[in-house]
């Protein structure tokens, strides 16, 4: 009897790719964790992500009572950075101010002094008491510097005002003229929404792959199929390469709706994304694997994937900076895919960075990728075997 002629791997490819991709745009929830769910996140998170600090709750016990002082009280507010809210605790004095801190009510409160207005015009040194809640930090800093800048800017207009009574030319000023590169209005979603897509890409094709190849390892199709000519390794490279046109179809998306409604600019080369995406892919896809060959269901390969996503999303520097994160934790960042990825996103579409100057992040993705996805070919081939 003639030997069964086992079909060119390439034909075994196309066969498993086109029944893997059939069988994921048949199943509804699928397809809306592959397309529909990303581009809802970023909606979501673009809009709701903004480290702009404005309009704080702020409570202005006036002790003084002058005209000077309440000049001084509406010109503090006047940029938006603090915003006065009223309520009838503020007649009861510094409790009253306290009290509305206490209840959340306001998160700043600024108490000017009795006999500001004379002290001022007299020369004498005057204090300003402003309390900040401090749970909030991002905003407390904020808060804090906009006070200083005013009161800092009334201080040295009177200083100039009597030098020039008496006749002294004022010291050398030294002005401070900003320049900001790459994103001018200094707007959250252009830096959010690129870290917002690595971390969405993670999520989709880790938990997806892991969850596809455990529920037909517990449907038992999986086993089926290894009794076919189907070479181990064609039928992995199938079963992941439709995963890889839906992370690119996922990433043209993230990048089509960031720029649309977000206003995120593309400057770099096309090419460096692609690249980059290929290798980051080579990890998510390769961790998903990794899970899958370790877990029995779907629900342990759910669970399983996301010990290794929480991780990875809170080293990615994509919401905080490395470099506010001590120097040991900072070492372990570079071994997660997310940053470099995240990095590379927010260089290729904000600075128009090319492939020179995002070689580390490219060769961090590569290395990572490569051993990530050799493990995982290996384990998968060895839970067959």
């Amino acid at each position: 009897m003639s030997a069964v002629r086992r079909p060119p791997a390439r034909v075994q490819l196309a066969a498993v790719f086109r029944k893997e991709v059939r069988q994921t745009i048949r199943d509804r929830r699928m397809m809306f964790m592959l397309i529909a769910a990303p581009m809802l996140q970023t909606v979501i998170f673009g809009f709701a992500v903004d480290f702009t600090v404005d309009r704080v709750p702020t409570v202005v016990l006036d002790r003084d009572g002058t005209d000077a002082s309440r000049l001084h009280a509406r010109r503090l507010l006047a940029d938006g950075t603090l915003r006065r809210v009223q309520h009838a605790e503020d007649v009861e004095g510094a409790a009253g101010a306290e009290a509305d801190l206490d209840a959340g009510r306001a998160a700043v409160a600024v108490i000017l002094p009795r006999r500001l207005a004379a002290d001022l015009a007299a020369g004498r040194p005057a204090e300003v008491q402003v309390v900040l809640d401090g749970t909030d930090p991002n905003r407390s800093v904020v808060a804090g510097a906009a006070a200083a800048r005013y009161f800092g800017q009334v201080a040295e207009g009177m200083a100039r005002d009597r030098l020039a009574a008496v006749g002294r030319p004022p010291p050398a000023q030294l002005v401070l003229a900003p320049r900001i590169a790459y994103n001018p209005t200094v707007e959250s979603p252009p830096y959010m929404v690129p870290g917002i897509a690595a971390l969405l890409l993670l999520v989709v094709t880790t938990i997806v792959t892991a969850m596809g190849l455990a529920r037909e390892r517990e449907m038992g199709t999986l086993e089926q199929v290894m009794v076919t000519p189907i070479r181990p390794v064609v039928l992995l490279f199938g079963k992941i390469a439709p995963y890889v046109v839906f992370g690119f179809v996922d990433v043209m998306l993230l990048v089509v709706v960031g720029t649309w409604l977000f206003g995120v600019p593309i400057r770099g080369p096309l090419s460096v994304l692609v690249a980059g995406t290929v290798l980051y892919l080579l990890t998510t896809l390769g961790v998903g694997l990794l899970v899958s060959t370790i877990s029995a269901t779907q629900q342990q390969s759910f669970l399983a994937g996301f010990l290794f996503i929480m991780p990875a999303v809170l080293l990615s520097g994509v919401v905080s900076p490395v470099r506010s994160m001590p120097g040991w934790l900072q070492a372990i960042t570079l071994v997660n895919p997310v940053r470099h990825y995240a990095e590379l996103m927010r260089s290729c579409l904000l600075r128009g960075a090319g492939f020179a100057d995002l070689a580390f992040p490219l060769a961090a993705l590569a290395a990572i990728g490569g051993v990530v996805f050799a493990a995982a070919v290996l384990r998968f081939r060895t839970r067959l075997g």
